[in-house]
């Protein structure tokens, strides 16, 4: 008996061979003439004096001929090469089985033990969600960082940029997150990264016990750009697989910024014009669509988001971090100077914003954020006055508090990567903070304010 997967099976398969032959290489980029097949339709290309193949994507279509980038290298590559049109369509295989594992671009496994048991099969890229069938973020995520959980609260189903340059501790702070968050799955995908860089990720930052509830899909710098740009669509597939579950996803990419860059190689061979700073169209119109697989459903389930933007020459306006700001639900703004100074995380409170927090957040809890605030940007308006002596004493009874409590929130606002904390304890400790210094004036109003309100909460 045969069953209804076989015949549907059978429905699909093509029973005439679509072929075409390389007529052009330049780069990455491989024009052919032929096969007759749409764009995002797989291929093979044979490799000259080999049995060996390459397998490539349609990425743009112009009459008779196609444009196609490879998943890998491009040697032995030649004009009148054979392509053979696979008709295989974008799908991935998903499944329980992929927890605790390490896959790259296509699922297989890179952690040298069996490819993960198929359940199910997803589209890579998924079907847009209608907007009034989203439920209204409501339930605050646990990150075990005090100052994203008091100052900056997230939302499950919230999607969040990490901004900042290189080597300001994006890695580490993801690591620290997924090992301390309070959801049921991570999915983390490390798009561009170094490969020294993907097992120390691993190995120290997330550890076995974070690896043990969480997929990893990575697709290292070295990979050509529609193998990064798979990647990233895999790790979307399965977070909403374990979404559709009803399960509470947090999916965490190092970098997005890095994809978008993928993609702009991608839309140039293609022919697409270039726009600011060479970034094609199509990557603008990606980007949205990226963050809006992310959210909540009417299932229960939800896939929260924390995007690191890797920013160009730390200029925070670049067109990449203008997309994104403008899309995503708050920014989180590491400092390269916190970092100068040893502050782990090196979260820039006031140049950080989460627009969920005001729906999320007791009033108590709103008022203790805002105290903690206006003392920060007391002090950095004063800062460089205080640092060169011009400041005396006494004049300013406002900055004189905050003088007296910069010390303590500082080194609130610092925090051990083996040290989580609940969100409870996060504002015990920052009510404690603001009012244990006598005579600060600073945020007085506030804390009792705070105070009052979160005995009748």
């Amino acid at each position: 008996m045969i069953g209804a997967s076989w015949i549907e099976a059978i429905e699909r398969a093509s029973l005439v061979r679509r072929i075409g032959v390389v007529t052009k290489l330049v780069g990455q980029a491989i024009e052919a003439d032929g096969p007759d097949a749409a764009v995002g339709e797989l291929c093979s290309i044979a490799i000259r004096h080999s049995n060996e193949t390459v397998r490539a994507e349609i990425v743009g279509v112009h009459g008779g001929r196609v444009t196609l980038m490879p998943y890998g290298p491009t040697r032995g590559l030649a004009a009148g090469a054979l392509v053979t049109a696979l008709g295989a369509a974008a799908e991935a295989d998903v499944g329980p089985s992929l927890l605790g594992r390490v896959i790259d671009c296509f699922g297989r496994p890179l952690d040298g033990l069996e490819p993960p048991v198929r359940a199910t099969t997803r589209p890579l890229v998924g079907v847009r969600i209608n907007p009034m069938q989203r439920p209204p973020v409501e339930r605050v995520l646990e990150t075990g960082v005090r100052a994203i959980d008091a100052l900056l609260t997230m939302g499950r189903g919230q999607r969040v940029g990490i901004f900042a340059g290189s080597g300001v501790g994006k890695s580490t702070l993801l690591g620290m997150i997924a090992n301390t968050v309070r959801a049921d799955v991570n999915v983390i995908a490390l798009i561009g990264e170094r490969g020294r860089e993907v097992r120390e990720f691993i190995e120290k930052q997330l550890g076995e016990s974070g690896l043990a509830r969480s997929v990893v899909v990575v697709a290292t710098s070295d990979e050509p750009a529609l193998a990064r740009v798979r990647a990233t669509h895999l790790a979307l597939a399965v977070a909403e697989y374990f979404r559709d579950e009803g399960q509470d996803v947090l999916l965490t990419m190092d970098s997005i910024t890095r994809f978008a860059m993928a993609r702009r190689e991608i839309g140039l061979a293609a022919g697409e014009p270039p726009t600011a700073r060479g970034y094609t169209p199509s990557v603008f119109a990606d980007l949205p669509a990226l963050s809006e697989r992310c959210g909540t459903t009417l299932g229960g389930g939800s896939i929260s988001a924390l995007l690191t933007v890797l920013v160009e020459g730390d200029d925070f306006n670049e067109p990449i971090s203008d997309a994104l700001r403008a899309t995503l639900d708050g920014h989180i703004v590491l400092s390269r100077q916190l970092a100068h100074q040893g502050r782990f995380p090196a979260i820039d409170v006031l140049a950080s914003a989460s627009r969920l927090m005001g729906a999320l957040a007791t009033r108590g809890e709103q008022e203790l954020a805002a105290a903690t605030r206006e003392l920060l940007a007391l002090f950095e308006r004063n800062r460089q006055i205080v640092e060169i002596g011009a400041y005396e004493p006494g004049s300013n009874p406002a900055l004189d508090g905050a003088l007296r409590l910069i010390p303590a929130v500082e080194a609130w606002l610092r925090q051990r990567i083996d040290d989580a904390s609940t969100r409870a304890a996060a504002y015990e400790s920052l009510r404690a903070t603001l009012s244990d210094a006598e005579g600060a004036r600073v945020g007085e109003a506030r804390v009792s304010a705070g105070n009052t309100a979160e005995v009748a909460a």
